[in-house]
């Protein structure tokens, strides 16, 4: 039985769009969104929308031709609110949505961009403006949006390496200006951990499924967990606060969904140990993650070894028929989020009393 503190998860609005939908992000301190997408004839939009009396209103929407896939705010200051966005061709570019115009445009990866990520756009004393892009070509490419043209980095197969499908990238670590770590997801289970101050590989391991969705609980701290999600219903979080050299982190997973693939993996902004998981049946899930009494302790040798901590389901609720492929909580709002899904329809929903958990 749920008591009376246990959180609900409210279909506020739903709209249907009528072509594809791949991503949505909130425009940061507006009560508006962006819709990112393509239509049947193979060109992209995308649509921003405004909640207004409890509907959605379009007020404006950029075509251009090749399909988009992605798109991220956070290489951008709240004022300027600029939107990064891959597309199918591979290309890199950044709009101004207030004059419908691009700003930067860059074509370095020779396939589709899986993922986008953004940092530094405002955060103080968390390093430069940075993107990072993953894309079927199998690299993973660091971007300074004040710098024209090439990427800052490049992670690439070395020679004679078979290239894989990356899925997934996010930024963490972000905490001074010198460290930023980028974590990238692959078809083929493989997560790596990218460390771009000291540009080398950190840490990796391999998942057994395909990774859909990776994100740390917070981007601009010390890292502290991780959520990669993947294939046949898994999802791994792992404790970063604590690296052992053979045994690398501490994880818990979750493989009791039997409702497909998890594809995408959100927390909270508000509170860092709850996040929500999106299936490819529809469903939501939301969770807490609870910390053991100690988050590591020293092994025979007299080297730490994380010890993982425990996951609790708060909630599930079907919100769609079709996976849901993208999902953005206000940081602003507690509770308030926005999800795509491949029913054509946008949402907004509503999660109440997580102030309560």
């Amino acid at each position: 039985m749920d008591s009376e503190d246990t959180p609900q998860i409210i279909t506020h609005i739903e709209h249907n769009i009528n072509h594809c939908l791949f991503d949505c992000k909130w425009i940061p301190c507006s009560a508006k969104f962006v819709v990112i997408g393509s239509l049947p004839k193979g060109s992209g939009t995308l649509e921003i929308f405004e909640i207004n009396s409890g509907e959605l209103k379009k007020i404006k929407e950029i075509e251009r031709p090749n399909s988009f896939k992605c798109g991220t705010f956070g290489a951008s200051s709240d004022i300027e609110r600029r939107l990064a966005t891959g597309d199918f061709k591979g290309t890199l570019e950044i709009w101004d949505l207030e004059k419908s115009s691009q700003v930067y445009i860059t074509k370095e990866h020779t396939d589709i961009i899986n993922s986008i990520d953004g940092m530094g756009g405002n955060s103080l004393n968390c390093g430069a403006p940075e993107i990072v892009t993953g894309s079927r070509d199998g690299t993973v490419k660091v971007w300074d949006p004040r710098q024209r043209g090439k990427p800052v980095a490049n992670m690439q197969p070395v020679q004679g390496e078979t290239r894989r499908d990356c899925w997934t990238v996010a930024f963490g670590n972000s905490f001074n200006d010198a460290e930023r770590i980028v974590i990238a997801g692959y078809d083929n289970g493989d997560l790596k951990m990218f460390d771009l101050r000291t540009m080398s590989l950190r840490w990796e391991c391999n998942l057994k499924n395909g990774v859909c969705y990776t994100e740390f609980d917070r981007k601009d701290i010390p890292m502290n967990k991780l959520v990669a999600t993947t294939l046949e219903g898994k999802f791994h979080v792992f404790d970063l606060r604590t690296q052992n050299p053979s045994k690398g982190f501490a994880q818990v997973l979750d493989n009791s969904s039997k409702s497909g693939t998890i594809w995408v993996a959100r927390h909270v902004p508000q509170n860092r140990d709850i996040f929500i998981t999106c299936a490819g049946n529809g469903q939501v899930s939301l969770w807490k993650y609870e910390y053991p009494e100690k988050r590591c302790h020293l092994d025979s040798q007299g080297v730490a070894v994380g010890v993982p901590g425990k996951l609790k389901r708060l909630q599930r609720m079907m919100i769609s028929s079709q996976p849901i492929n993208s999902l953005e909580w206000n940081r602003d709002h507690l509770g308030l989020s926005i999800a795509t899904s491949y029913d054509q329809y946008v949402r907004v929903l509503v999660t109440t009393k997580l102030n309560l958990q």
